[in-house]
């Protein structure tokens, strides 16, 4: 083989070795999220994942050394999705946030409700494990930063906050569709100075015949 040959050559195995790292990583975290959606997160172990990727414990180990690796590398996996979108709500130009913000809530009681389960779970055991903290703070964060557009109150940036994750949490414990148009107008009272709401920018709950 030429010296030519061989330069071009090398980067493609380095590369194909990347790509193989790559997907063996998100089976690995694909595999941790599907055991905290159906056995919690105590569930998870090294082993467990392994046998839930198909995979020996040892390979588990060569790319999470550590469980809390292991945790943190699948709750950021969630919460970078929410945070993406949420993102994706402040830069949009002509779309109001609450309205986008109050649909991807809503969707924890459909689509949406495995991965949301999951990041509940995750969250909650951040307050055990610090090394989790970080990326559970993640949604908060992102969620902060979509109410600093409409408001530079901090108090109200904080309730805020603290109504979007409960919600999250109210609509995984009933077992009822979630109507979008309720979630925005108690979003919108959060941010309202005096606590009303513009009844032009806000459509009132919907019945579940209603929507039908």
């Amino acid at each position: 083989m030429s010296e030519d040959k061989a330069t071009t050559a090398e980067p493609e195995v380095v590369d194909g070795r990347k790509l193989r790292g790559r997907r063996r990583r998100a089976q690995i975290i694909e595999a941790t999220l599907e055991i905290v959606r159906r056995d919690g997160a105590t569930g998870v172990t090294h082993r467990t994942v392994a046998k839930e990727a198909g995979i020996t414990t040892s390979l588990t180990l060569y790319y999470f050394a550590t469980l809390d690796d292991l945790l943190v590398a699948a709750l950021t996996s969630v919460t970078q999705e929410y945070t993406d979108r949420i993102q994706d709500l402040i830069d949009a130009e002509n779309d109001d946030p609450l309205d986008g913000l109050s649909e991807l809530i809503a969707e924890s009681a459909g689509p949406g409700r495995e991965r949301a389960l999951a990041e509940r779970e995750l969250s909650t055991l951040a307050a055990r494990r610090p090394a989790l903290r970080s990326a559970a703070r993640a949604w908060r964060d992102k969620v902060a930063e979509l109410a600093r557009t409409r408001t530079d109150d901090p108090d109200a940036i904080e309730a805020f906050v603290a109504l979007s994750d409960g919600l999250c949490t109210a609509i995984l414990l009933d077992d009822r569709e979630a109507d979008p148009g309720h979630i925005r107008a108690v979003l919108g009272r959060a941010l309202s100075p005096s606590g009303s709401v513009n009844s032009d920018r806000v459509s009132r709950p919907r019945t579940r015949a209603q929507a039908d």
